[in-house]
């Protein structure tokens, strides 16, 4: 018996005692692998600022394409992605390679000095990135209950977000005993990456969301048949109605995934990178170098300590008012990152609304897009949202950099700001009335 199918009877029972039910082991599963894989790719994303503008002397400007490439280029492979998991109904070993990718360019980073090389190496472990997201995400909805899907994601989120604050500590920690020491970072990276690569082939379970759904289908309502269906050892199955295989150009039919669609460009547009509000903090309050990955561990403390219940949440009010919700964090955010001076206290500041509006918007939005496709879509749809995320922010990178390089730090920082304050309620408009589609 597979190990899904021991989780699923825990979180697919009665709706009404959804807060209390636990989790599903794939998605402890899965947010271990998330955890490993994030301790090898936030140590490097911790010093890769500083390796490229100081060791290997990229201007802002250059930074910014490599930084663009960082956020956007997994969105070439995203959609491919999340119809491949689909298509196949096989989301697992979709995610297997993509985290394979990724892991893979870790040691080619040690020898590769030029721009021309480390953009090439960031963008293909970007793309590893962007074909295993959806259907990761996939995975998590398809072991999880509707009703607490923003806490499912909150809580992988939250063991993803551990890594990420690992990662840091770990590039800090090489860094203070052999400082300049860029290459072992790099080495540290890779193992970690494998060894979560390990734990996703052994301990995450083969689940198929489309036959999985079809048993279900062939159940009727009743929570007891379904789970009977799936645990049960007769080798010959009950006769169930078939679910439609993926389509795209149906799933975008959906009029709430596509203004979902809509206000994710808006605010992913006007999304500045942490890259860039760490070297603004930076900048300003002159850190010195071994000190600048703890950033990113002060952001990721946050996430992780706020990831759970902001998820709860969004299980309660709605997943709309919690997501607009995240970017005015990101607003205040904005604002403690722009003054001219600083200090301790406001950089505590800025990491703790960063840290909450990614809390408040990652998870989120793949449970609140997860509702908006049918069950044979899921991860297309999931991966459409994270696509147009992605590219916005590849966009947003590319804008931000030539700002800072023809105005300077501070008021590129305020025009950013005070855009994305007049977009939130664009945004809200279009998701505030957002209906869950009927499951297939």
């Amino acid at each position: 018996m597979y190990l899904a199918d021991r989780s699923k009877p825990a979180v697919k029972d009665s709706p009404r005692r959804g807060a209390r039910r636990r989790v599903a082991s794939t998605v402890v599963a899965l947010g271990t692998v998330s955890l490993l894989t994030d301790i090898s790719s936030e140590s490097l994303s911790a010093v890769l600022p500083l390796y490229l503008t100081v060791v290997l002397g990229l201007s802002p400007l250059a930074y910014g394409v490599v930084d663009g490439i960082y956020q956007g280029a997994s969105a070439l492979v995203r959609i491919l992605g999340g119809w491949l998991s689909d298509r196949t109904d096989r989301p697992k070993w979709v995610a297997f390679i993509g985290y394979a990718l990724s892991a893979a360019t870790k040691l080619v980073l040690i020898p590769a000095h030029g721009f021309a090389a480390i953009s090439a190496i960031v963008s293909v472990d970007r793309l590893g990135k962007g074909l295993r997201t959806a259907p990761r995400d996939a995975l998590i909805a398809t072991a999880s209950d509707e009703a607490t899907l923003g806490r499912s994601f909150g809580i992988h989120r939250a063991l993803d977000t551990v890594g990420a604050a690992i990662g840091p500590l770990l590039a800090f920690g090489i860094l203070w005993v052999v400082p300049g020491d860029y290459r072992s970072v790099f080495v540290a990276s890779f193992a970690a990456a494998l060894v979560g690569l390990v734990v996703l082939g052994l301990l995450v379970p083969d689940l198929r969301p489309r036959r999985d759904s079809a048993r279900a289908a062939g159940q009727g309502s009743d929570p007891d048949a379904a789970v009977s269906s799936v645990s049960s050892a007769s080798p010959v199955p009950a006769p169930a109605p078939s679910v439609p295989k993926p389509s795209l150009r149906l799933m975008l039919r959906s009029p709430g995934l596509r203004r979902l669609v809509v206000a994710a460009a808006i605010l992913g547009v006007l999304t500045v990178s942490d890259g860039f509000l760490y070297l603004s903090l930076q900048q300003r309050d002159s850190f010195a170098a071994q000190y600048f990955p703890l950033l990113f561990v002060g952001t990721n403390i946050a996430y992780f300590s706020l990831a759970v219940p902001l998820g709860h949440l969004s299980d309660r009010v709605g997943r709309p008012h919690v997501l607009v919700l995240g970017h005015v964090l990101l607003v205040a955010a904005y604002l403690c990152a722009a003054g001219p001076a600083g200090g301790l206290g406001t950089t505590i500041l800025c990491l703790l609304f960063l840290g909450a509006f990614y809390a408040a918007t990652d998870g989120v939005l793949a449970a609140l897009t997860s509702t908006l496709v049918p069950t044979a879509s899921r991860a297309v749809g999931i991966a459409t949202t994270q696509t147009v995320v992605a590219i916005s922010r590849f966009a947003s990178s590319l804008l931000f950099g030539l700002l800072w390089v023809r105005v300077g730090r501070a008021p590129a920082v305020w025009v950013f700001a005070v855009t994305l304050f007049v977009a939130v309620p664009v945004a809200w408009a279009l998701v505030r009335n957002l209906r869950p589609a009927v499951q297939a």
